[in-house]
C-alpha cells in the first residue's frame, strides 16, 4: 500500500519516500508546461502562443485557490490520520469535497461570466485578445476538476500516500500531450483544442483518483449517507485554506511587478532571465517537495502528541535539505552554459552569457529557499498559515523593492541579490517566531 503512516519507524526514511514521488511529479509538470508551449507555438504561431501566455496569470490565481483549500485540508487530515480518528478524516474528506465542489462551480460561472473583462484588466494584446478569450473560458470548465483533484491529491499526501497521484499526474500530462498533438497539430482545432486537451486530462486525473480512493483507500471511501458537510470543520478547513492561498498568491503578484522591472530592460534581458528562471525553478524542486513531505510528518505527529517526532521531523527534513544544497550548486555552476544553451534561441549568445552570469550568483544562494521551504513545511503542519503567509509577503516585498533598486543598475544579476535580501530577511522572522513560540506551539498543539 502507497500509505505512510509517519507516528512510527524512521522519519528520514518517511520524509525521502515521500519526498522523491513529488519531485518526479513536479518535474513532468515543468516539462509538460515547456512542451505544451512548443506545441502550440508551432502550431499555431506567436498569437496563439500570446493568447495562451496571457491566461497564465488568470490560471495561476485559480490553481493556487485550489491547492491552498488542499494545502489546508491536508493538514487537518494528516492530523486526524495521525491520532488514529478514521471518522474525523472521513468528515473532514467529504466536508472538503462537498465545499469544493460548490466552490468550484461558482469559480466557472463567474469565470465564463467574465472572462473577457478579467483580459482587459490584465492588458491582453488585441490581435490575441478574441483567441485567448475562447481559451480562458474553456479553462474556467476545467476549472470544475481541477479543483477536485487538487483536493483529492491532498487527501492522499495527507495520509502519506505522494506516489499515487504522481502516477495519475503522469498519465494527465501525457493525454494532454497527445491530445495537444491531435487537436492543435492535427485537427488544427486552435487554441480551443489546446484548451479541450487540458480540460479532458483534468477530468480522467480526477476519475483515476476517485477510482483508487474507492478501491484501495478504505478511510476515505465514503458512502452516500456520509456525504455530510461538517461545519465546524468547514470553517477551519476555509480558514486554513485562504491563509495559504493568499500566500500563494503573493508570490506571482510579486513576480508580476519584477517583472514589469524586469521587460524595461529590453527583450534580450527578457528572454535570459525567464530561461534561467527556468532552470531555477528545477533546481528548487527537490526542496520545495521536503517541505511538503515536512508538513505532512509535523501534521500527522502532531495528531498522534509525539512532540519528540514532530521536532526530529523538522530537524531531519532541514538536514537533508541543506545536504542537497552543495549537489545542486554545484551543478548549476558548472552546467550553466549548456543548459542556458539548451533553453535559448540560436545564435543569441547575448542571452546565454547574460542567463549564465545570473545563474553564477543566484545557484549560490539555493540554500536559503531550501530553509524556508523546511521551515514553512513545520508551520503549516502545526496549523500555524498566519506565519507563513507574514512570512511570504515580508520575502516577495523585500525582493521587489530590491529589484527595483538594483535592476536598473545591476541588469538582471541584480534581480539574483534581491531574492537572497528576501529570503535572509524571510528566515529572519521565521527562525524568531519559531524560537519565540517552540515551547508553547508543542505544550497547546501535541
Amino acid at each position: 500500500m502507497a500509505k505512510r503512516d509517519m507516528t512510527h519507524g524512521s522519519i528520514t526514511r518517511h520524509l525521502l519516500s515521500y519526498t522523491v514521488p513529488m519531485v518526479l511529479g513536479n518535474i513532468m509538470q515543468l516539462t509538460y508546461n515547456a512542451a505544451d508551449s512548443v506545441i502550440i507555438g508551432k502550431n499555431l504561431g506567436e498569437e496563439a502562443l500570446a493568447a495562451v501566455s496571457v491566461s497564465d496569470p488568470i490560471m495561476t490565481v485559480m490553481v493556487l485557490g485550489a491547492s491552498g483549500i488542499g494545502i489546508g485540508a491536508s493538514v487537518i487530515m494528516s492530523r486526524f490520520y495521525g491520532a488514529g480518528d478514521r471518522e474525523k478524516l472521513r468528515r473532514e474528506f467529504t466536508t472538503t469535497v462537498i465545499f469544493g465542489l460548490f466552490f468550484s462551480l461558482a469559480v466557472f460561472i463567474l469565470g465564463f461570466a467574465f472572462s473577457g473583462q478579467l483580459l482587459r484588466l490584465i492588458k491582453a494584446p488585441a490581435e490575441s485578445y478574441d483567441m485567448a478569450l475562447t481559451y480562458l473560458r474553456i479553462i474556467f470548465v476545467g476549472f470544475l476538476f481541477t479543483f477536485q483533484y487538487n483536493i483529492l491529491s491532498s487527501s492522499l499526501r495527507a495520509i502519506g500516500d505522494s506516489r499515487t497521484s504522481v502516477w495519475f499526474l503522469g498519465i494527465s500530462c501525457g493525454i494532454n500531450i497527445c491530445l495537444d498533438l491531435l487537436f492543435v497539430a492535427a485537427l488544427r482545432l486552435g487554441v480551443a483544442g489546446a484548451g479541450l486537451a487540458t480540460v479532458i486530462a483534468e477530468a480522467v486525473s480526477v476519475i483515476l483518483c476517485l477510482w483508487w480512493i474507492k478501491r484501495r483507500i478504505p478511510e476515505l471511501s465514503v458512502t452516500r449517507r456520509e456525504l455530510k458537510v461538517d461545519r465546524a470543520l468547514l470553517k477551519e478547513t476555509v480558514k486554513s485554506g485562504a491563509l495559504t492561498a493568499l500566500q500563494q498568491a503573493a508570490q506571482p503578484v510579486g513576480k508580476l511587478l519584477i517583472q514589469r522591472t524586469i521587460n524595461i530592460e529590453g527583450v534580450v534581458a527578457v528572454d535570459a532571465f525567464n530561461n534561467a528562471c527556468r532552470i531555477d525553478d528545477y533546481a528548487r524542486i527537490p526542496t520545495q517537495s521536503m517541505g511538503s513531505a515536512i508538513m505532512t510528518s509535523t501534521a500527522q505527529n502532531r495528531g498522534a502528541g509525539q512532540p519528540e517526532r514532530v521536532r526530529a521531523s523538522f530537524r531531519q527534513g532541514l538536514l537533508i535539505a541543506l545536504c542537497y544544497y552543495p549537489i545542486i550548486c554545484a551543478i548549476v555552476l558548472i552546467f550553466r552554459l549548456p543548459l542556458m544553451r539548451l533553453l535559448s534561441p540560436r545564435e543569441s549568445e547575448e542571452i546565454v552569457k547574460m542567463g549564465a552570469a545570473y545563474l553564477a550568483v543566484k545557484a549560490w544562494f539555493f540554500v536559503m529557499p531550501g530553509i524556508t521551504n523546511a521551515i514553512q513545511g513545520f508551520f503549516r503542519g502545526m496549523g500555524s498559515m498566519t506565519v507563513v503567509l507574514i512570512s511570504t509577503i515580508i520575502q516577495i516585498s523585500v525582493r521587489t523593492v530590491f529589484v527595483w533598486i538594483l535592476v536598473p543598475r545591476m541588469g538582471i544579476v541584480g534581480e539574483a541579490y534581491a531574492c537572497a535580501a528576501g529570503w535572509g530577511l524571510m528566515i529572519i522572522f521565521e527562525f524568531s517566531v519559531y524560537f519565540i513560540r517552540r515551547r508553547k506551539m508543542f505544550s497547546d498543539n501535541t
